[in-house]
């Protein structure tokens, strides 16, 4: 994969489960501080190579080249691949070396939010990271039907875990009695304990919804006094938000941003909603993170997004625009009793369908060993 930063969603904590299964693993990523981490962390070896988000043929070629050059050294007999860019080149060198197990995991549809040469570009790229892959594990029934429908790959490819995700949960993890101090954590981000909290966790980018949940923001706070957007996650340079939306976020007093954090259960302990107004996802393990700390949830009926709520369960659906946004929020937050419901619902969904030791099982019986 191109960036750690996933590395905690998209594999977590399945080092140790199949290592004791009996599988010799090891981790390739451009370098980051993020991947020394999650390498000592984990006790797994780590392999930095430099795999740029944007193309470059003559960075990419050389990529491909030290990861055939590594495939051929640790004789690696299955290669998965994450992130699109990162699993097109490593589904490249796993065909070059003729590795036999070639996983591409889909997490998402890159070329829904885009137009003209540029969509047909990004699903010809999807297409062929497919054709190189032995198998594709699509991460939510919605990218799967999408897969069909726009004939990414093969059916016979296709494989869904469960009901959907690429790792499941961590029930033990996320759950609302681990939230330990959190009236420190108040008091750190100067939230009243009498605040509504609205919260927000991923990386603040344009294709998340975060300029039109923003622009909300600026309607809401008109109305209200005591409510306080809490948004988890770094900005980006790619796909970046407008400069005055960031300075917005960063000026905003009723707007709490905290960069990137290492754990981010406690955050959602303090929110009394959670939203995601996304464009596209694959399938969004924030909303699921949410739904297990009991915070109910408010997103959008897309790709992805669609698969992680029980709509007037755990969840609501919302339009992505500003003036949708703004209303959808007052209306679930004057109904504490809906928002109590849907919180202990959204636990249970979680528990039901994306316990992480029920997808890693499925990982193992369907992607490893067949």
């Amino acid at each position: 994969m191109n960036v750690a930063f996933v590395l905690p969603y998209f594999i977590g904590d399945q080092i140790a489960f199949l290592r004791n299964k009996g599988f010799y693993q090891a981790i390739v990523a451009s370098y980051s501080e993020e991947l020394i981490r999650y390498g000592g962390k984990h006790d797994v070896p780590i392999f930095p190579i430099s795999i740029t988000r944007s193309f470059s043929v003559l960075k990419d070629i050389k990529s491909v080249n030290l990861l055939v050059r590594l495939i051929k050294k640790e004789k690696f007999n299955i290669v998965i691949g994450h992130t699109p860019k990162g699993a097109l080149l490593s589904m490249i060198a796993a065909y070059i070396t003729k590795v036999p197990q070639r996983v591409y995991f889909r997490h998402g549809i890159m070329y829904e939010t885009s137009k003209g040469l540029k969509r047909i570009l990004l699903k010809n790229i999807e297409r062929l990271t497919a054709r190189l892959a032995t198998k594709v594990v699509c991460v939510s029934p919605s990218v799967m039907e999408v897969s069909k429908k726009d004939r990414l790959s093969k059916s016979t490819k296709n494989i869904l875990l469960n009901r959907g995700t690429c790792n499941g949960i961590d029930l033990n993890r996320f759950t609302p009695s681990n939230a330990i101090d959190q009236e420190l954590l108040r008091q750190k981000l100067d939230i009243n304990v009498k605040d509504f909290v609205v919260g927000y966790v991923g990386r603040l980018v344009r294709d998340k919804g975060i300029v039109e949940l923003v622009k909300s923001w600026q309607l809401l706070i008109a109305r209200f006094p005591n409510v306080r957007l809490l948004l988890v996650g770094p900005f980006e340079e790619r796909d970046a938000l407008p400069e005055e939306i960031k300075d917005y976020i960063l000026n905003e007093p009723s707007v709490i941003f905290t960069g990137l954090v290492e754990d981010t259960v406690p955050y959602y302990k303090i929110m009394d909603m959670f939203i995601l107004p996304s464009y596209r996802e694959g399938f969004p393990t924030v909303v699921l993170e949410a739904s297990a700390m009991e915070v109910p949830v408010l997103t959008t009926r897309v790709t992805g997004c669609v698969d992680s709520i029980v709509e007037g369960e755990s969840g609501e659906y919302i339009e992505c625009s500003p003036q949708a946004i703004c209303e959808r929020i007052m209306e679930l937050g004057m109904d504490r009793e809906k928002l109590r419901r849907y919180g202990a619902f959204g636990r249970k969904w979680v528990k039901e369908n994306f316990d992480q030791k029920v997808i890693w099982d499925r990982i193992y019986e369907e992607v490893l060993r067949s």
